[in-house]
């Protein structure tokens, strides 16, 4: 299937493109992704290296500790400051975690985890047709199917 996704920053400086199909899609509520999305969870998508590319614009970058205690850089626009994707630098990765609410059009995404939910704000319930993880989870098996 030739799939092709873009997506922007939020004062349009950066635009990006996927080619290929995303590998997983989830509601993180580790509290680092509760302060970089300004709300109670953010949502990540695993995209691989190869099938992202930066169309217009540059990012700024920094690096920071996740609640795992593995090192990230975060990668985001210089002039609106939304981040765009992050990556870990602990372990050689072929992808990378996109922030897909950046993605032109969101209808279509359907999250297949909710993880680290020993952090979770009190008012969310998650749906029972998403796998749960108190923490980070070995997403092992999600790659493999």
């Amino acid at each position: 299937m030739n799939h092709s996704l873009e997506g922007s920053c939020q004062c349009g400086e950066v635009h990006y493109q996927i080619k290929g199909e995303p590998l997983v899609l989830y509601r993180c509520h580790c509290t680092e992704c509760q302060k970089q999305s300004g709300s109670g969870f953010g949502m990540s998508m695993w995209v691989r290296n190869d099938d992202f590319k930066i169309l217009r614009g540059s990012l700024k970058h920094f690096q920071r500790t996740a609640d795992s205690g593995g090192k990230m850089e975060c990668f985001f626009c210089g002039n609106c400051g939304v981040r765009i994707y992050h990556k870990t630098l602990n372990k050689k990765r072929d992808y990378i975690v996109l922030k897909p609410g950046t993605l032109h059009n969101t209808q279509a995404l359907q999250p297949t985890a909710d993880i680290w939910l020993k952090s979770k704000q009190a008012w969310f319930v998650p749906p029972d047709e998403t796998d749960h993880f108190e923490g980070p989870p070995d997403f092992k098996e999600f790659l493999e199917t």
